[in-house]
């Protein structure tokens, strides 16, 4: 039985205005469950599911699967009624308090191909639109880009839009008010492209506290109060707009298109450090695009290829705990071997406890499996739950486990040996300075009674060999430590590599701009709240982090690393913008705007996003918004050009 509609998904289906009860919704998502089942689909029925499946997709609470959406709801309406409105237009993304406005060009969505026989007779029909403006073959050439899997936006260099119908959007602007960047360090006002967030951020910090990455592009554009979590992924620049533009591409003749399509489509899938559901190709020819023009929903010059998510039934065979660095207990879900796009699946990693717990994932339970083409496979609804077994003792070390929020954790950070070794492999790969100590070397080090690593530090060739290593490799291993203690580290880094919660290489470089590095464990939660982008709840992790690291820290500190130190050396009489708010605005020439965002905070100015009544300065680049500078008028702000700004903080030099 498939899960019960969340309050936030219903919430979804009634702001999107379908009319349709939570019973009867959740009736057609049962049925759904079973593909024999869709003969009791009336074609009404299957464009309300169609509805609801995008309402809360855009909402960041999909009910299915991108994969089940389109092999049954839309290949079952295109094989009934394939002239249905919702085949032939663009699906709306309505959002909540956000103003509809005409967009400033069409933004449509594109045809779908889930073979090569389906792309091959793609490029037939541009071959044949070639021909009748004759455009020779030889000129026929394609670009594919990734298909990124995001909210789609378009941005004019004034206004953030959402795709809407495809004519008429509406303006969220507001998520570059909150300090969103345009990937690649590029300028705003270059058109179509999505809002994404970068898959390795996501899976470190984030993936704890969101289960997927849509909930987080749905909260970056929404009106209400944004995550503080995800104002920090924004602010580190792990959140993005990306336009189409900027995007890796592939661009050749459509014979080598054809020709070497699966290595193509390969190495487009992973050229971006975002979600890919698929490669975008496109005729480049303006003439042929001109003449091709476009059906309601469609560009006929321009065709995506997914490749075709498998879905399969599993049973779960046993959920079996693993402990993280952190202590998080991680399940992991044993299955009956299932084969899924060409890989043989037997093992998929569960979200946390709680999701276990809540969705009755255990022994026995049945399962809906997907995997689309290279991505990972993930669980994605439960079918038949059960009861779970939920662990009370931590597997590596017996400690009994407690609960955070929706995760187990093991409280004992000393002795729990999957916590230590993931700790001191954390250790060695963040200080980036030393070869040698990858997880197979640790495991051994560790095995022979050493549980810290300042008693690595304190290891020499003869205990090494004791261990097992051989003589060479034990003095190679020497060397290397000896050699990390030497080489310059920034003090960031080397704070970072303790992996205390919340102070990664970002947060600890920005503390220590602040804050010398030996006076850090005697810092207050206001002391940390002072720092722009710390708030309450992450002041408070971080102490309490701090504290728990403190003795290994000093321990290691002792032993005479050699640290550069990044705290600004700036005294009082230096901070001439002390008691300024500054907003920078428009494309920077000489440096980013990042860059001189920090500068300004060094320089004992606060920097903002948008221009209020208590901004002082405003620092005017290229492609200005109207609407910033009318706002300074109206608030009687300084607006200073990049050149005068320079010269007011003394950076001549740079111009």
């Amino acid at each position: 039985m498939v899960t019960k509609l969340s309050e936030d998904q219903v919430n979804a289906i009634n702001i999107a205005g379908i009319d349709i009860d939570k019973g009867r919704a959740q009736e057609l998502l049962e049925l759904l469950e079973d593909d024999t089942e869709l003969w009791a689909f009336s074609i009404e029925d299957l464009e309300t599911t169609i509805q609801i499946a995008n309402a809360t997709y855009r909402a960041g609470v999909p009910v299915m699967s991108d994969a089940k959406y389109d092999a049954v709801c839309i290949k079952e309406l295109e094989s009934r009624a394939p002239g249905s409105e919702f085949l032939n237009s663009v699906e709306p993304e309505p959002l909540v308090d956000s103003k509809v406005v005409d967009l400033p060009e069409r933004m449509l969505s594109t045809e779908k191909a889930y073979s090569y026989d389906e792309v091959a007779n793609w490029v037939k029909r541009l071959l044949k639109a070639a021909e009748e403006i004759d455009l020779e073959p030889t000129n026929l050439d394609i670009r594919v880009t990734p298909k990124l899997d995001g909210y789609a936006a378009y941005d004019d260099g004034e206004r953030l839009y959402t795709r809407g119908d495809g004519r008429k959007g509406q303006d969220i602007t507001r998520a570059f008010d909150r300090g969103l960047n345009v990937a690649n360090q590029g300028l705003r006002g270059q058109g179509a492209g999505e809002i994404v967030i970068q898959k390795s951020y996501f899976d470190e910090f984030l993936s704890d506290h969101f289960e997927n990455a849509r909930n987080i592009q749905a909260s970056i554009i929404a009106e209400k109060k944004i995550d503080e979590r995800i104002q920090k992924a924004i602010d580190e620049k792990a959140c993005v707009f990306f336009p189409f533009k900027l995007l890796d591409s592939w661009v050749g003749n459509y014979q080598e298109f054809l020709a070497d399509f699966d290595n193509i489509v390969e190495k487009m899938w992973n050229a971006v450090d975002f979600e890919v559901d698929g490669i975008i190709a496109e005729a480049t020819d303006r003439s042929l695009k001109d003449y091709m023009g476009a059906t309601r929903k469609n560009h006929r010059w321009q065709i995506a290829y997914k490749i075709n998510a498998e879905i399969a039934k599993v049973f779960v065979k046993e959920v079996v705990p693993q402990t993280s660095r952190a202590g998080k207990l991680t399940p992991v879900a044993l299955l009956e071997p299932t084969k899924l796009s060409g890989a043989t699946i037997s093992r998929v990693t569960v979200h946390h406890y709680g999701m276990v717990k809540s969705k009755g994932i255990g022994a026995g339970a049945l399962v809906e499996l997907v995997r689309s083409g290279l991505v990972i496979p993930k669980i994605e609804s439960v079918i038949r739950a059960v009861d779970p077994e939920i662990p009370t003792y931590c597997p590596s070390c017996g400690s009994h486990v407690l609960w955070d929020g929706d995760n187990l954790i093991c409280p004992n950070k000393t002795d729990c040996p999957a916590q230590a070794e993931n700790t001191m492999i954390h250790f060695f790969k963040t200080l980036g300075n030393v070869d040698g100590f990858g997880p197979k070397v640790i495991e051994k080090i560790y095995q022979s009674g050493i549980k810290s690593i300042h008693d690595i530090y304190m290891l020499d060739v003869e205990k090494l060999v004791d261990m097992g290593f051989g003589e060479k490799t034990s003095q190679n291993l020497i060397t290397q430590l000896n050699a990390s203690k030497s080489i310059e580290i920034e003090d960031w880094r080397f704070l970072a590599a303790f992996g205390a919660p919340r102070l990664g290489e970002g947060s600890s470089e920005k503390l220590l701009k602040k804050h010398s590095i030996t006076d850090i464990f005697d810092l207050t939660i206001d002391d940390l709240v002072a720092i722009d982008g710390f708030a309450n709840i992450t002041a408070e992790c971080i102490c309490e982090g701090l504290e728990k690291i403190r003795n290994e820290f000093e321990s290691l500190y002792r032993l005479g690393f050699n640290i550069k130190n990044s705290q600004a050396q700036l005294a009082s009489g230096e901070l001439i913008l002390d008691g300024e708010l500054v907003v920078f605005t428009g494309s920077m020439e000489y440096g980013r705007r990042s860059d001189m965002e920090a500068e300004a905070k060094l320089l004992g100015a606060k920097v903002g996003k948008g221009v209020t009544s208590k901004t002082t300065m405003l620092v005017a680049g290229k492609n200005v918004g109207e609407k910033k500078i009318a706002a300074a008028t109206e608030n009687n702000v300084s607006v200073l050009s990049e050149v005068e700004y320079l010269k007011k903080i003394g950076k001549e030099e740079s111009l």
